[in-house]
């Protein structure tokens, strides 16, 4: 494939490309998957990729796409690299090189949709965008 962003956004049991499509520099967001035997990524590219998640804790009980491959030996639990919190607050780089594949891999975590949630309406607000409901 020439992308060089894939996301996937899937309930698969299985992945939905194939390694041999991914090429260096290729950034990977799954978001779909959230169960233990659950995957959307191969293994192979997991395996390849400098791993990001969202939570630590919750990726090592929900998500099939590292369970998966760490179950059958391909990679370790210290294959993640960082959680996106520590990226983000510079404590850990991102992205090391044009080359690398990264992988960025989310169960769903509430505080940082709310987070986001936030960003968004304050953002609104200060463009005079929306209409606010009140919900009763």
């Amino acid at each position: 494939t020439n992308a060089d962003i894939i996301c996937t956004a899937t309930n698969s049991a299985h992945p939905v490309f194939d390694d041999r499509d991914i090429r260096p520099g290729t950034h990977i967001n799954a978001v779909g998957v959230y169960k233990p035997h659950m995957q959307e990524v191969p293994a192979n590219t997991v395996k390849r990729a400098r791993i990001v998640v969202d939570s630590r804790q919750a990726c090592m009980e929900e998500a099939g796409d590292l369970l998966l491959p760490i179950k059958q030996g391909i990679i370790t639990q210290e294959h993640i690299y960082a959680e996106l919190g520590e990226v983000v607050a510079g404590t850990k780089p991102g992205r090391t090189s044009d080359e690398e594949i990264t992988l960025f891999k989310s169960v769903g975590i509430a505080v940082q949709d709310a987070a986001a949630a936030s960003a968004v309406l304050t953002k609104a607000e200060s463009l005079n965008l929306g209409s606010r409901i009140e919900l009763g």
